[in-house]
């Protein structure tokens, strides 16, 4: 009996997040040399265009909306506002090697590779377009702005487990967001938090993933 439940149980899936896992984003790359000023640059995006602003648009809300919406309750910073989504492929400053790599690694297993991310409809198609790494999902990505639906909400991965037809209990779910992380241990997934420091490789063969 015992053998039996291992079986059922064996990982099949890994879904990986996408910013902070296998893409390098964060405004500061082009808010840096805009403002030349790290005080302002840092109250800017701590006070102004924030985290929860951006992530509207990340939920499927536009970037004309989002943008005028700010402009509108910060007049005095509508430069600064229209020049976030003006420049967001600068803050889009690479992949992540060191992931990507075990990305690469698994696409040759017999694991089933997908992607969910918190990510606008709007810009994904660029990243989509110019790091060839996310042929290996074959199509198998949910993106946020796409269902209007977020992580941290449950609805998103309940989503996902439907469309592909897999179960959270034989899937590794890999984020960099604590919050997402311990959503998704609530539905049962297996869960992989990454750091700056985390060796994915290793944290994922500590669950018994070969690679």
């Amino acid at each position: 009996m015992l053998w039996f439940k291992t079986q059922i149980m064996a990982i099949k899936n890994i879904i990986f997040d996408f910013g902070g896992v296998l893409m390098d984003w964060n405004p500061r790359y082009f808010f840096k040399d805009y403002f030349n000023d790290d005080e302002k640059m840092e109250f800017f995006l701590k006070n102004v265009a924030v985290d929860d602003w951006n992530a509207e648009q990340d939920r499927g809300r536009t970037l004309k909306e989002g943008t005028e919406i700010l402009i509108e309750k910060y007049p005095d910073w509508e430069k600064e506002v229209r020049a976030y989504y003006d420049n967001w492929t600068t803050m889009l400053r690479s992949d992540i090697p060191k992931n990507v790599e075990v990305l690469r690694k698994l696409a040759d297993t017999d694991y089933e590779l997908f992607g969910l991310t918190n990510w606008s409809h709007e810009t994904f198609p660029y990243a989509l377009a110019n790091y060839d790494f996310f042929e290996l999902f074959k199509g198998k990505i949910v993106v946020s702005g796409e269902e209007k639906l977020i992580k941290p909400d449950p609805k998103i991965w309940e989503l996902l487990l439907e469309r592909y037809s897999i179960k959270a209990e034989e899937s590794v779910f890999i984020d960099d967001n604590a919050k997402n992380i311990e959503a998704a241990k609530t539905l049962g997934f297996i869960t992989v938090h990454v750091t700056e420091e985390t060796d994915l490789q290793t944290e994922l063969e500590k669950l018994g993933i070969v690679i």
